[in-house]
């Protein structure tokens, strides 16, 4: 049984590593435009990178259905379907 539960904990950490250093989904470079990725970077537009997976696609189905005022995120993300943002929240989450 101990076994059998640090094999599956060994295989999610690998998963986990593997999304962590995974290309990029479409999309997700075009948010390195805005979003700092650095920590270093003072910028009044939020780092994605390690951000919560469930908090990014609320913000981008928020501004794309008008909940959440933008400048040009609404426009933004009238563009990317649920998957796509489901991809790309994922990507960034688990980056470190």
């Amino acid at each position: 049984m101990r076994r059998a539960l640090a094999a599956a904990i060994g295989i999610a950490s690998i998963a986990a590593a593997a999304a962590a250093f995974a290309e990029p989904p479409a999309g997700a470079a075009s948010c390195s435009g805005c979003h700092p990725s650095s920590a270093r970077v003072s910028s009044p537009v939020p780092r994605l990178t390690g951000m919560d997976r469930a908090a990014i696609v609320k913000a981008m189905q928020d501004f794309r259905s008008g909940q959440r005022a933008g400048t040009v995120m609404d426009r933004i993300a009238k563009g990317f379907t649920d998957e796509e943002i489901q991809a790309i929240a994922a990507w960034y989450a688990s980056q470190k």
